[in-house]
C-alpha cells in the first residue's frame, strides 16, 4: 500500500478542471488560487490546499493517463440521460500552433536526398578501402551501418598490426589509413543522424527540432500573409447535440487521411456507430467514401468541386464526365 493522498484524486481533476476552465495552467498560480478563490476552497472540501509539486505530480502521473477515459465516461453518461443520441456527428477540425521554435524544420525530402549523396561517398570510400588493402567489402542501404562498423574494425586492426600512430593538429601529415578511417567515421555518424530523423518522420514530410511530434503545417491565422509554415498539431473535433463528444491530436496536416482514424478511435471508447457523419469538402476522398459506406448509414460531406459544380460554364462543357450521358 501507498501512503495516503494528501488530497482526494477526483478532488485534484476538479481542481485543475475548473483552474483550466478559468484558463489558469500553471501549477503554482493553481497553488494561489487554492488559498484565496473561495470557489477552489469550496472545491477542496475541507482539505488542505495542495502545494504545486503535488498538483505537478499528480497531472504528469495520473491525469495523462485517465483523462481520455474520464472525458468518454461523461459522454456515455450524457447518453444515458437522453442529452445524446448517437445519431448526428459532426466533424470538424483545426491547426494548432505547437510551443515549438518555428525556424526548426527538418525536411524529410533534404535528408533523403543528403542521404542518397552520402552513400554514392561511401561507396567510393569502400571502393577504395578495397583496392589498397585487396580486401572484398560489400555495402548495402538496409544493413548501412553494419556493413561500415565491419570496415572500420578491419581498418582499426591494420593500423594496430602496422603500428601506426594517428596524428593530429596543423602541419602533421595523416597517413592514408588515417584519411581513410576518419572519413568513414563521418559517414558512420552521419548516417546515425539519418535514421534517426527519417525514424521522427513516421510517414511524415516535416518535424521540429524542439517538438518531434509537431509537424510543419500552414495555419488560419497567418499574420504575416506569407503562407508560412508553422510547427502545429491537427485537431479534430465530433460534436453531437453542442456537445464535444470526441476529440484527437494528429500529426497529419490534411483532414482526409485522418478522418478514419479518428472514427475509430471514437467508436472504440463509445462502443456505438453515428447513424449520419456530416463533414465539409477537406475530408472528401474515395478511401473515406468506402469506410463510410461500409460502417454508417449516411454520409454528409460537401465535394470539393460542388461551387464549380453551380457554374453555368461548367455546366455547359461537355467534356467534363458529369455531362456526359452514360451509355
Amino acid at each position: 500500500m501507498g501512503r495516503k493522498f494528501a488530497v482526494e484524486p477526483k478532488i485534484l481533476f476538479k481542481i485543475l478542471a475548473y483552474a483550466y476552465a478559468e484558463g489558469i495552467y500553471s501549477t503554482r498560480k493553481i497553488e494561489t488560487a487554492c488559498n484565496r478563490d473561495v470557489n477552489f476552497m469550496w472545491l477542496l472540501q475541507g482539505y488542505k490546499a495542495p502545494d504545486h509539486s503535488t498538483i505537478a505530480r499528480f497531472r504528469k502521473g495520473y491525469l495523462g493517463k485517465a483523462v481520455e477515459d474520464l472525458f468518454y465516461q461523461q459522454v456515455k453518461y450524457l447518453h444515458d440521460l437522453g442529452d445524446i443520441q448517437y445519431e448526428n456527428l459532426f466533424v470538424d477540425g483545426t491547426k494548432i500552433e505547437a510551443n515549438a521554435n518555428r525556424y526548426t524544420f527538418v525536411w524529410k525530402k533534404s535528408v533523403n536526398k543528403n542521404e542518397t549523396k552520402m552513400f554514392v561517398k561511401i561507396l567510393k570510400c569502400i571502393e577504395t578501402i578495397n583496392l589498397e588493402y585487396i580486401t572484398n567489402f560489400a555495402i548495402t542501404k538496409e544493413t548501412l551501418l553494419d556493413d561500415i562498423e565491419k570496415v572500420l574494425n578491419y581498418l582499426e586492426e591494420k593500423r594496430q598490426q602496422d603500428k601506426i600512430e594517428f596524428v593530429h593538429g596543423i602541419g602533421k601529415r595523416k597517413t592514408k589509413l588515417q584519411k581513410l578511417k576518419e572519413e568513414l567515421e563521418n559517414y558512420y555518424e552521419r548516417q546515425k543522424k539519418y535514421n534517426t530523423h527519417n525514424q521522427l518522420f513516421d510517414g511524415r514530410n516535416s518535424y521540429s527540432k524542439t517538438d518531434p511530434d509537431a509537424t510543419f503545417m500552414h495555419m488560419k491565422n497567418d499574420h504575416m500573409r506569407n503562407s508560412q509554415l508553422k510547427p502545429g498539431y491537427n485537431v479534430q473535433i465530433g460534436v453531437e447535440s453542442e456537445y464535444v463528444i470526441g476529440v484527437g491530436v494528429f500529426q497529419d496536416r490534411s483532414d482526409a487521411t485522418i478522418l478514419i482514424s479518428f472514427l475509430k478511435n471514437l467508436q472504440s471508447n463509445l462502443r456505438a456507430t453515428y447513424q449520419n457523419v456530416i463533414a465539409d469538402s477537406g475530408y472528401e476522398s474515395e478511401e473515406n467514401y468506402l469506410y463510410l459506406e461500409k460502417n454508417t448509414e449516411n454520409y454528409y460531406i460537401k465535394p470539393q468541386t460542388y461551387e464549380k459544380w453551380k457554374k453555368k460554364s461548367f455546366k455547359n462543357n461537355i467534356s467534363k464526365r458529369e455531362n456526359m450521358t452514360y451509355d
